[in-house]
């Protein structure tokens, strides 16, 4: 059988195979219990050899998502929680990175002042010749890592925190320290495939499918503030998104939730406790 329907993305075809049902089961596609459909209608599905569903299905009973019986077929296995699942909900983004960053802790990876790049430069509406502090960090729940940040902040902020603080405090409680009035943000949520760099410090294959998420940050003057590519582990990260039922009759159709409010004295105390 001919193996060239299926692509080759960052790794071999069997563990294409693999990543495709790991996902599925990690999602609940394929919850535990249900028993996985044969080596030859797999084969079939995913234009592949038999072979190489087989040790696709070998990888998934050692990585302990199945049992493999013979006469009785493969099942899926019950998963136990090994790390934190972090929920993200767009609706309240603030109160959100707040809890984040009080369940988590980040590893900084790079710190450094450079020109941007021209998408990150005009996201930020900054001039040609103007720098920006640019960092990666690795944020890690249960000492298990979820994300893999790289963010672009105007140098004229940054000079206000170092590396330390970086490393100990979340962003967005620097730049308030920075004398920064967060307005509103502009984000855009995408997939993407894990390439060896982010691969290694998320623990994944590479190839492995990611949320990919772009944020850009402004204050109460519109100026750009903080640009942010941000990659996420599908499986210890979720992104969730409140819906209201509006219109009227003739048009109904959803639209999100507006953010919970809550008093000026709250949100600042929580901001503070987690300095």
């Amino acid at each position: 059988m001919n193996d060239a329907h299926v692509t080759s993305v960052g790794g071999t075809k069997s563990h294409r195979i693999f990543l495709l049902l790991k996902d599925a089961i990690l999602s609940g596609r394929l919850p535990p219990g249900r028993k996985l459909p044969g080596e030859i209608k797999l084969a079939e599905q995913h234009g592949v050899s038999r072979v190489t569903v087989r040790r696709a299905m070998e990888a998934l009973r050692e990585a302990g998502m199945v049992d493999r019986r013979p006469g009785l077929g493969t099942v899926v296995l019950e998963q136990p929680l090994d790390a934190t699942v972090m929920t993200a909900s767009v609706s309240n983004l603030l109160p959100n990175m707040v809890k984040m960053s009080q369940a988590s802790r980040v590893r900084l990876l790079e710190f450094s002042y450079v020109k941007p790049p021209e998408s990150v430069r005009d996201s930020l509406g900054l001039d040609g010749g103007e720098r920006v502090q640019r960092s990666i960090r690795v944020r890690m729940a249960d000492d298990k890592p979820f994300s893999y940040l790289v963010t672009h902040v105007p140098e004229y902020i940054a000079l206000h925190y170092n590396e330390a603080d970086l490393s100990s405090m979340p962003l967005f409680a620097l730049l308030e320290r920075s004398g920064v009035r967060v307005d509103h943000a502009s984000q855009t949520i995408s997939a993407i495939l894990a390439t060896h760099e982010v691969a290694e410090a998320l623990d994944v294959s590479v190839g492995s499918p990611l949320i990919s998420l772009t944020r850009v940050v402004y204050d109460e003057e519109g100026r750009g503030v903080e640009h942010l590519d941000a990659l996420y582990r599908p499986d210890r990260y979720r992104i969730q998104i409140d819906l209201n039922r509006t219109g009227d009759e003739e048009s109904r159709y959803w639209e999100p939730m507006a953010p919970e409010t809550e008093p000026a004295g709250r949100a600042r105390a929580d901001a503070a406790g987690n300095r």
